[in-house]
């Protein structure tokens, strides 16, 4: 007995041109990848970077950071939650220290007699870096 044979079928070429479609808008790129600054990033070069690799126009960028200034404004008024979070990066707090009555002190290398003047109580921020911030430095 024997085994019938498939038979093989084959795509017929085309000769006929084929055009492409134009897109208006050019391929995106691929953003630069970010790299480590050797002094400190000025303002506009942290809106640049970060409207590249996000795909948005520098202004929303700055609209981003003007909202986020505004809400942590807002959170950490007298009276509201005291309390802002920047997720998986920091958090910020205020805390109240409170006044301290003039004292004497004695400067340790000279040995000489000093008061110290009174504060009054005031709010203090404090800034907390976050597991991820933390993560990252290490």
């Amino acid at each position: 007995m024997m085994a019938k044979r498939t038979a093989k079928r084959t795509a017929k070429k085309t000769t006929g041109k084929t055009t492409k479609k134009t897109t208006s808008q050019p391929a995106a790129k691929k953003p630069a990848k970010v790299t480590s600054a050797t002094k400190p990033r000025t303002k506009s070069e942290i809106y640049a970077t970060l409207a590249e690799h996000a795909g948005i126009t520098k202004k929303e960028v700055a609209a981003v950071f003007e909202t986020m200034s505004a809400m942590i404004a807002a959170d950490l008024k007298k009276g509201k939650a005291g309390q802002f979070t920047v997720p998986g990066m920091m958090k910020i707090t205020v805390q109240r220290k409170p006044a301290t009555k003039a004292r004497k002190g004695i400067n340790p290398f000279t040995g000489e007699p000093t008061i110290f003047k009174a504060k009054p109580a005031r709010n203090v921020v404090k800034v907390r870096p976050m597991k991820g911030l933390k993560d990252l430095v290490s």
